[in-house]
């Protein structure tokens, strides 16, 4: 594989579904004893998969293709490379890793699935979306940087290969930013806090650095402007929206098992099989409608925001959390409509149901989505 490629190879439908039956190989097994999806990763990767995130001129439409066809596989698996994509929008918008750093990720990167993330929710703290500034601080030393503090809910904790750690430092004029720290530097222990109702293989831990040593080229200050500390994500808004795609994703397989059971399930008082009677077809078909509109409103205000739309970049905000809810809803339906099978833990319906109640967590949640609209509605 090229680390980074000058054009995005094809997603065809074709390619695409070929992603999701490798997550879904081991989704199962990941989930039931929630350990890391690494061999997934790297088959995913063997299959070009990478090629995908790493290529130069890849559009936020694709790689929210790519991401709700592993999604709908293994939403772990999903959520892992959503956070790498991330971090290499961030350095695509700044620049600002040290060179020969870099030229170390692009090599690992052609080697095999690199993972990356932000480490920024803390246990005093929570998670920063809705303001406040890191605990974690980094101390000056003659060198650089000494990195002391303990982070939550650290996605894929134990098997990064880079953390960024959201800190301050502790300057007579504190900054704020993240330090790149690779695998392997002394002082990074991770605490197997994860014991969660959905997506178990995530492996999102706490972790504690304890005086991390740090070059003093690996901190990437955010910038403070007009009181507010901006750190760009790469494209910007639309770029929210891939942690969304990931639960349409969860609702797609969700409607692939609803299917399944219906066109299997043949009560002796019926003779027939349920997906016959217009009141599953009715079922199937609030549960397509539902995904649907997630879809267009994932791919429609991307492909906008893309192509320079302000409004549609305006509109993710609000976008995310109507998605997560309408993927919800869908698998939500689906269990209701068949009962105690789908509630059965050798359903997969229910593990879907587990993995798509996680889509409310991430930011923006829908109640400061719809403050901060409303504002902007309202002229606040």
């Amino acid at each position: 594989m090229s680390a980074v490629a000058d054009t995005a190879p094809t997603l065809t439908p074709e390619r695409l579904a070929s992603f999701t039956e490798i997550a879904a190989r081991r989704a199962e097994h990941v989930d039931r004893t929630a350990t890391f999806p690494g061999p997934t990763l790297r088959d995913l990767h063997d299959a070009g998969a990478y090629d995908v995130v790493f290529a130069d001129h890849v559009s936020l439409v694709e790689l929210s293709r790519l991401v709700q066809a592993v999604s709908q596989g293994d939403p772990a698996a999903g959520l892992i490379l959503v956070n790498s994509i991330h971090a290499i929008e961030k350095q695509r918008a700044r620049q600002a890793w040290p060179a020969r750093l870099y030229e170390d990720f692009l090599a690992a990167a052609a080697r095999g699935p690199v993972s990356l993330n932000s480490a920024r929710a803390e246990p005093e703290l929570g998670a920063p979306a809705r303001g406040g500034l890191p605990k974690t601080t980094a101390h000056r030393t003659a060198d650089g940087w000494s990195l002391s503090g303990r982070k939550a809910y650290v996605t894929g904790a134990a098997d990064l290969d880079y953390h960024f750690v959201w800190a301050k430092t502790d300057e007579a004029r504190p900054r704020v930013g993240h330090l790149i720290v690779p695998r392997g530097t002394p002082g990074i222990e991770v605490i197997e806090t994860w014991d969660h109702l959905g997506l178990r293989g995530s492996g999102t831990h706490d972790v504690v650095y304890a005086d991390v040593v740090v070059p003093e080229e690996h901190f990437l200050e955010i910038p403070f402007t007009d009181g507010v500390y901006v750190d760009p994500v790469g494209r910007g808004g639309p770029s929210s929206l891939l942690h969304a795609v990931i639960y349409v994703g969860v609702a797609r397989a969700a409607q692939e098992a609803f299917a399944t059971f219906a066109r299997e399930r043949v009560p002796s008082a019926l003779g027939r099989p349920i997906a016959t009677t217009e009141r599953i077809q009715s079922v199937a078909g609030a549960i397509e409608g539902l995904i649907v509109t997630a879809e267009e409103l994932v791919y429609g205000l991307t492909a906008r925001a893309e192509a320079g739309d302000a409004d549609a970049v305006r509109r993710t905000q609000i976008a995310k959390p109507v998605i997560a809810r309408n993927a919800i809803e869908a698998v939500q339906t689906a269990v209701a409509a068949l009962g105690n099978p789908a509630l059965s833990r050798s359903h997969p319906l229910e593990r879907h149901l587990r993995d798509v109640l996680c889509a409310r967590v991430h930011p923006p949640q829908e109640d400061a989505a719809r403050v901060a609209v409303g504002r902007r509605v309202l002229g606040q």
